[in-house]
């Protein structure tokens, strides 16, 4: 994500579901945000864009002090186009910037009803590592449970090599 695609990255923040913006920690449509993502150099974020407009946004964001070496996963992608492989693709880039950054281990948090974002994740080797109950609010009130889901940097990308599927994201990064 580069200061140019900031006009384009709020049209998509401002286009997904509100319950899809509860993933970040911060308010993403908040003056200044986007601007301030771009010029991060811990975190590395990825765009995916289908016939020019973004489809996906995705990020990998390290911990600090004792959790410096695990990564943090944000993923949307649009909802007229899920299911199309999307989020698969941007998973595999953060991959890559996991690697990039010297995280080696990802983690990601999953409303546990959200079977097919779940399977995704696990269909890439990451394991249900804790569940917290009642742990998210919907816009309504009504309280989900969280699915945190990990994996090993190490084990992801060497599968990720030996398919030739880490070869395929590099190029994706250039």
């Amino acid at each position: 994500m580069t200061p140019r695609d900031v006009a384009a990255a709020r049209a998509f923040f401002e286009g997904i579901p509100e319950g899809d913006r509860t993933y970040f920690r911060e308010d993403v449509l908040a003056p200044g945000t986007l601007e301030r993502w771009t010029d991060e150099t811990t975190t590395r974020r990825y765009l995916a864009r289908l016939a020019g407009d973004i489809a996906g946004y995705a990020a990998v964001i390290p911990g600090v002090a004792w959790s410096a070496h695990v990564g943090e996963i944000r993923l949307v992608v649009d909802p007229r186009v899920r299911r199309r492989g999307v989020g698969r693709a941007l998973a595999r880039q953060v991959v890559v910037g996991a690697v990039q950054l010297g995280v080696t281990k990802l983690v990601v948090e999953v409303v546990a009803t959200e079977q097919a974002t779940v399977a995704m994740f696990a269909g890439m080797g990451f394991e249900a590592e804790g569940l917290l109950r009642d742990h998210v609010r919907g816009r309504s009130g009504e309280t989900h449970d969280l699915l945190v889901l990990s994996h090993f940097v190490s084990d992801l990308w060497s599968t990720m090599q030996t398919t030739g599927i880490a070869e395929v994201a590099l190029d994706d990064t250039r």
